[in-house]
């Protein structure tokens, strides 16, 4: 399933905001513009259909129904989030709708309710409640949970369900690689950060594991020209490494482990397996970080190339001038975050302005006519901070 549309309303740094959604999605802004916290609507909507996790515990882990609304919100407090979706990238039509309204009581235990749940597939309505369901409105206490994440209740649209629970976030940090006692392992839950990545890995079945194995590997001979017999293995405790030789004036080079692997090699390594693992859809949080100006301006063609093999959809936030300058980047790919004071941020497509149109038809690169578009009012003030 791909995600075509996505609607908020009140949710985090956006009053109101609407996005097409493609193959790939750009996302770029100032920083606190809500980049991250939009990426987040489609983690929450993961959080609430994953098995373990439920409504109540995906609000609690962002701190309440209070932390999640939008501060701009005025009379209208409900926090809502929709989609639409399609069966697959060769879908000429939505096929799915899936909609979520949140409230809290206003007295008493301050629960999280749903003020409204709601799916269609290819316009009719399945689920409407608690319009169409006379229990509901006689037991609030139904309303503390989704119809989504149950198993006896989601038969008709488990398919939404699925999609929503294999979303796939990465923000790999390096160090919690390199120094795996800053982290807890064992912790459950997701994983945003990598803490895990190396078990991941271990866990894929070998063949395919080897696999993968090797084409990162001819991935990094080109970035990294003295890497070479990218492997895995488990030390004397158990615990996962990934290991290559090193080539340099010693005939035999010399082994090294992720811990002595740049950051941004470990960066690299993280981006092409998670590219490689999985059809379902992929956040990408400021891919850019640790590697070379040069690696990041192939970065969008390196993405389509793997993601069209798999047809997997990919959600990108950066604001980085070198990933932008790719030329295959189309202006309909990329939603520009605005921040407009009380209003919230606004969010738009490239396309949609006129001057990005008009600048692209002169000539200029996505990146001379987005970014600057993007860049914080009166930025030139910094320089004389003191």
């Amino acid at each position: 399933m791909q995600f075509t549309h996505l609607t908020l309303r009140n949710w985090r740094n956006f009053v109101s905001a609407e996005i097409d959604l493609g193959q790939r999605l750009f996302l770029t802004g100032p920083n606190a513009s809500g980049k991250s916290n939009l990426l987040d609507a489609f983690r929450f909507l993961r959080d609430v259909a994953k098995t373990g996790g439920g409504l109540q515990q995906a609000v609690k882990e962002r701190g309440g129904l209070s932390k999640v609304r939008c501060l701009a919100a005025r009379r209208y407090p409900d926090v809502e989030i929709a989609v639409a979706l399609r069966d697959d990238s060769t879908s000429p039509a939505t096929a799915w709708q899936y909609g979520l309204g949140l409230r809290q009581e206003s007295r008493g235990q301050r629960r999280v309710l749903l003020s409204y749940e709601r799916v269609w597939k290819n316009g009719k309505s399945l689920l409407d409640r608690p319009a169409d369901n006379s229990d509901d409105q006689d037991d609030e206490a139904r309303l503390t949970q989704t119809h989504l994440e149950q198993i006896n209740s989601n038969v008709k649209f488990r398919e939404i369900a699925s999609a929503f629970e294999k979303t796939l976030y990465l923000h790999l940090v390096p160090q919690l690689l390199k120094h795996p006692e800053l982290a807890n392992r064992d912790v459950g839950g997701e994983d945003p950060f990598g803490v895990r990545f190396l078990e991941r890995v271990m866990m894929t079945p070998e063949k395919t594991r080897r696999a993968r194995l090797k084409k990162i590997e001819q991935a990094l001979r080109i970035a990294v020209p003295e890497l070479k017999n990218l492997s895995e293995m488990r030390d004397e405790r158990g615990q996962p490494h990934l290991e290559a030789l090193y080539e340099h004036w010693r005939p035999h080079g010399g082994r090294q482990r992720e811990d002595q692997f740049s950051d941004g090699t470990l960066r690299l390594i993280g981006l092409l397996w998670t590219l490689l693992d999985g059809e379902a859809l992929l956040l990408l949080e400021e891919p850019e970080l640790s590697l070379h100006a040069q690696i990041v301006s192939r970065l969008p063609a390196l993405i389509w190339k793997l993601q069209r093999s798999k047809g997997r959809q990919v959600v990108v936030s950066s604001h980085s001038a070198e990933l932008f300058s790719d030329k295959g980047i189309n202006p309909s790919e990329v939603a520009l975050l605005r921040p407009r004071g009380s209003e919230g941020t606004v969010v738009e497509l490239a396309s949609e302005r006129e001057e990005v149109r008009l600048l692209l038809e002169g000539g200029m690169s996505i990146a001379d006519a987005v970014l600057p578009v993007t860049a914080p009012t009166r930025i030139e003030q910094l320089a004389l901070f003191e």
